[in-house]
């Protein structure tokens, strides 16, 4: 099977049918970067794009969109084909295709409803017609009565639900959101959550949602897609991608502690550290075979450590105890209501405690901890 057939396949297990919603395999060259990626989201489907920056989730959207050239691949949506190798590119216009950005980019000398009218008038709507559906989406997403204001008479959350009211009016065959809410602040951001969720249900059209915020993910999407140097190296259900992570880059982004080594056995994992973790029901584990334990740093117990103790956390046999571990304070960072604990001997595990628990433990650098964790608070997989 060739490169591009496997990527088909891929494509269309995980999400939708290749005649049905959003399918794209793409390969772009731009300069020293290569992307080189298949996606697949169903008509009526959220998928979140994860990644660090310089990743290629820009580049993934922007090639779909049309506004940048695929060298190997095709993109369709509705089973009809917008572009690819070899193809006739679909003009911009026609590709019936929503970008919904950072930035609204609205017409800053058209009114908020001109703005939206835009859409259906490209569209060969009337004059009449066209203001009567934009009026009829500002009210949509909150903003009857605004519709003389330009955009420098709204404030950045009311600009975005304007962008977000043209898009729509525009009848896009699917829709690209591309940090939509990144510069919003809390009350904006979550309101803006909202629309979208609620007229993703309404138009049952594919979107394809790059983002930074796992939040984005939880509230709008059922699957993620983690993309890493141009690549996907992880997708499926927003549960398992971000519960237990393959990449500390996403084990970071969802807040949990990641720690990679070999299996002990079904349920149980030691790092190269030494620290050995065990969860509470075995996860088809393979003995001396790579896997991964994932807990959150919140879960983990913390007393100062006995006198003597050893440090790491080894048994008196020499042995590491699962679940228990022993160090020295090595940094200590503020976080929401806390103090987040890294030790000298386990750089990689970040351990949060209570205002209340770092005092009552003096926490200083060079403070001798004991570390514990529950069986029921850890989660285990197979690497690979």
């Amino acid at each position: 099977m060739s490169a591009a057939a496997e990527r088909r396949t891929d494509a269309s297990a995980a999400g939708a049918a290749p005649d049905a919603g959003l399918v794209a395999e793409l390969e772009v060259e731009r300069g020293g970067f290569r992307l080189d990626a298949a996606v697949a989201v169903g008509p009526d489907e959220v998928l979140a794009v994860l990644g660090p920056n310089g990743s290629g989730k820009s580049t993934l959207l922007a090639a779909i969109a049309g506004h940048v050239p695929v060298d190997r691949g095709e993109v369709r949506v509705g089973g009809r084909l917008l572009g690819g190798a070899g193809a006739g590119e679909v003009p911009l216009a026609a590709r019936r295709i929503g970008l919904l950005g950072q930035q609204a980019l609205l017409f800053p000398h058209l009114s908020a409803l001109e703005n939206v009218a835009f859409g259906p008038r490209a569209q060969g709507a009337g004059r009449r017609d066209a203001r009567a559906e934009a009026a009829g989406w500002l009210e949509r997403v909150g903003l009857a009565g605004f519709e003389r204001r330009r955009p420098a008479e709204l404030s950045g959350g009311q600009q975005q639900r304007v962008a977000l009211a043209r898009t729509l009016a525009a009848r896009p065959a699917a829709l690209l959101l591309d940090e939509p809410f990144a510069a919003l602040d809390v009350e904006a951001a979550a309101g803006m959550r909202r629309l979208v969720r609620e007229h993703r249900a309404a138009l049952g059209i594919p979107m394809l949602l790059v983002t930074h915020d796992p939040l984005d993910a939880l509230v709008l999407a059922g699957r993620a897609a983690i993309l890493q140097a141009g690549r996907i190296v992880d997708e499926g259900p927003i549960a398992r991608v971000l519960g237990h992570p393959r990449t500390p880059f996403i084990a970071a982004l969802a807040g949990v502690d990641l720690v990679e080594g070999v299996a002990l056995d079904a349920a149980t994992v030691r790092s190269d550290g030494g620290l050995v973790l065990r969860a509470a029901e075995p996860a088809g584990l393979v003995t001396g075979a790579p896997a991964s334990a994932v807990f959150a740093p919140g879960s983990v117990h913390v007393r100062a450590a006995d006198a003597g103790a050893p440090a790491g956390g080894a048994a008196a046999a020499g042995e590491p105890s699962a679940n228990h571990w022993s160090g020295t304070v090595a940094s200590l960072e503020p976080t929401g209501g806390g103090v987040r604990i890294v030790t000298a001997e386990q750089p990689g595990v970040a351990v949060d405690v209570p205002t209340a628990a770092a005092v009552a433990l003096d926490l200083e650098a060079g403070a001798a901890l004991a570390f514990r964790i529950e069986p029921a608070d850890v989660s285990v997989r197979p690497l690979g």
